[in-house]
């Protein structure tokens, strides 16, 4: 697989603060409940589904 047409990764301006809550009903860490709310942006799905089947494409992955 080629990836001719690399995927620019968002960039969010300096500070930026994820505004997360955490789960009432079961526990949840304040990580899990921050990579919930990250996954909720379009952009960062985007980026982080280039990166999976990048890796998954990657011949040397699974020769490990």
């Amino acid at each position: 697989m080629k990836f001719m047409d690399i995927l620019k990764s968002p960039v969010f301006p300096r500070g930026h603060r994820w505004p997360f809550e955490k789960r009432k009903t079961q526990y949840e860490s304040d990580v899990t409940a921050l990579v919930r709310k990250m996954l909720e942006d379009e952009s960062i799905q985007r980026d982080q589904r280039f990166a999976w089947d990048r890796w998954r494409a990657d011949e040397h992955a699974t020769n490990r």
